[in-house]
């Protein structure tokens, strides 16, 4: 039984959060570029995060839904309504950030990856600077020896909302293409400056990939 008006609140905006992303993902008509990039990653034998900048995650949340996927949520305040949506998606959580509980949440997923169970971060998260590659995912990647998947899409009639990291929807039926990028990844033994080397290496490649997937529409 929900004991205040805030539990109340929340659970409204939980289930309203979830209806929504299933509304969306249900009545979009989705495509998949470079599937055999997922494959390769799948099918590696090495653990997976899957990266997606922040104001482009609705449409991978929907369609990696039933894929087991642990992912790292902000322990902010918006950051527990997420993690309560995503659960009942049919993701697990662990919770922090590059400013907040940041050093249990990269323990917690490290350990998650070398079970061998998929992540996903974004890592533009939580506050931006928006399309910026923090280097937490690129030393994740590193210590587990995980892959690192990137992907994005790009929609027909993309509605953007005002917010720091330009969030997208679409309007209903509108086409989607989901775009994946070429699995990379990060050597165990190199230097900090070479580790610097690959988040940057790592962030072009997610902003070339997000132009990708905007030139689909941009015709």
């Amino acid at each position: 039984m929900l004991k205040s008006k805030k539990e109340f609140l929340s659970y409204l905006g939980i289930k309203l959060a979830w209806l929504l992303i299933l509304f969306f993902g249900k009545t979009g008509r989705i495509s998949i570029k470079n599937r055999h990039y997922l494959r390769q990653a799948v099918k590696s034998g090495r653990p997976v995060i899957y990266v997606v900048w922040h104001g482009r995650m609705l449409l991978p949340i929907y369609i990696h839904r039933k894929d087991g996927i642990c992912a790292m949520v902000s322990e902010h305040g918006d950051g527990e309504i997420i993690a309560k949506t995503i659960e009942r998606l049919g993701y697990t959580t662990v919770r922090g950030s590059s400013t907040r509980g940041g050093s249990k949440a990269f323990r917690q997923m490290l350990k998650v990856l070398k079970n061998g169970t998929p992540c996903t971060i974004l890592p533009d998260g939580p506050r931006g600077p928006r399309y910026e590659f923090k280097i937490g995912a690129v030393s994740l990647a590193q210590r587990s020896d995980a892959l690192i998947l990137p992907l994005s899409f790009s929609s027909s009639n993309p509605i953007v909302l005002k917010s720091w990291d330009r969030f997208t929807l679409w309007k209903p039926f509108a086409k989607l293409y989901v775009v994946y990028g070429k699995p990379m990844i990060v050597p165990r033994k190199i230097s900090q400056e070479e580790l610097e080397a690959y988040r940057i290496k790592i962030e072009n490649q997610m902003n070339d990939l997000q132009e990708q997937a905007d030139a689909i529409f941009s015709n």
